[in-house]
């Protein structure tokens, strides 16, 4: 019986012996020269200008925005848009800085936002400061979509398990974002065990980040002797010049992550030729909600949609029967966890993301899932 995980183990003997070899001949673990590298050819690989490598996909969301609000004069109570269906650190940073959010329905094409839903959001909070998009499950989102809603509002992207999916400029996302935030979570498309990046184009958004990453310290800024000449008695090495964390990774983690980033465009190619034949699968069974293709794709997993209940079920029953791992499409409707219950006001009915909550799974894919694997899934839609 093939054995198919949501993520089989992505680091390679190579990837150990690189890290092996690595710590070997060093005395300096924490922060420095190879996380400078691995930023820089992140950086590189990505096509953006600047990148900040941190302990999590997460605390690059919180970082992010945290950043954003100081740079941008973003207020406590200020809004930002933020959709039904993703990750909960996703939306939890927003909330823990202060922000209102507000919730928009998805649509089942791309699980990004759903547009009968921002043209009502639109009319009612004209006033989002931000809007924080998900690239769910590997799918890009069209951001000029996003922008005729809501034209004043500062765009970032949470890329953070779809590395490398591209958008309708034919960059990959986050190529030219405000912000962008990665995680290189063990279940993610390259790994550094945790770890995340965030990506940017902006310079003066970046020496924020770099500063608050480290406690918010004057020494990690560009503009570190202008701030030291401003405050003279003060000791220029512990000028805290914002507020911060500490947000920093581990020279291991980096070393790990320059081994990794070399396989990354494998593995998405991989990744892509499974999602095609899973379009094709899919589509074949009446049973099961169509799935777009898109091209521009770096798919994380395979969403099923049954049509009813005693569909998504059964597909539950063959994955057990199969010893094929199986999850709830992200966090299925966000809106129904105990810690959002009291921060939703919205009396609208958020139809998609319950139909994917109530008749959705998902199954893994990645650079381990052959024809064989394929072939099984294939055999398994024809029972429904």
């Amino acid at each position: 019986m093939i054995s198919w995980h949501l993520m089989n183990n992505a680091i390679s003997w190579r990837d150990k012996f690189n890290l092996i070899n690595f710590i070997l001949k060093t005395d300096r673990y924490t922060q420095g020269s190879q996380v400078e590298l691995f930023e820089k050819v992140w950086s590189e690989w990505l096509g953006c200008k600047h990148s900040l490598f941190v302990t999590s996909g997460s605390t690059a969301n919180f970082l992010l925005i945290a950043a954003v609000m100081e740079q941008f004069n973003i207020k406590r109570g200020d809004k930002v848009l933020l959709p039904a269906c993703t990750w909960m650190t996703n939306v939890a940073p927003p909330i823990q800085l202060g922000m209102e959010p507000v919730f928009c329905d998805i649509n089942l094409q791309d699980y990004s936002f759903d547009d009968e839903h921002l043209e009502i959001l639109a009319k009612e909070h004209p006033d989002i400061k931000i809007v924080f998009l998900t690239h769910l499950l590997g799918i890009p989102v069209n951001h000029s979509r996003i922008k005729k809603y809501f034209p004043d509002a500062l765009i970032l992207d949470d890329v953070c398990e779809s590395h490398g999916c591209v958008d309708e400029t034919g960059d990959k996302v986050g190529a030219n974002s405000l912000g962008a935030t990665f995680s290189f979570y063990y279940g993610h498309h390259m790994t550094t065990i945790e770890g995340g990046m965030i990506s940017t184009n902006d310079s003066a958004l970046y020496d924020i980040m770099k500063m608050k990453r480290s406690h918010g310290m004057a020494r990690h800024s560009e503009n570190f002797d202008l701030f030291a000449s401003q405050f003279p008695n003060i000791e220029k090495s512990f000028l805290f010049m914002t507020d911060g964390y500490n947000f920093r990774n581990t020279e291991m983690g980096a070393v790990l992550g320059l081994s990794q980033i070399k396989k990354l465009d494998r593995s998405i190619a991989i990744r892509q030729f499974n999602y095609e034949l899973f379009v094709d699968i899919n589509n074949s069974c009446s049973n099961l909600h169509p799935v777009t293709f898109h091209e521009g794709n770096s798919s994380f997993c395979f969403p099923l949609i049954g049509n009813s209940i005693s569909v998504r079920n059964k597909l539950i029953d063959l994955f057990k029967k199969e010893n094929i791992e199986y999850r709830p499409i992200v966090s299925g409707n966000l809106l129904i966890q105990p810690f959002l219950l009291n921060k939703v006001s919205s009396n609208y009915k958020f139809k998609n993301v319950e139909k994917l909550n109530n008749l959705g799974v998902y199954i893994g894919n990645n650079q381990f899932v052959t024809e064989n694997h394929m072939k099984k899934l294939q055999n398994l839609v024809g029972c429904l």
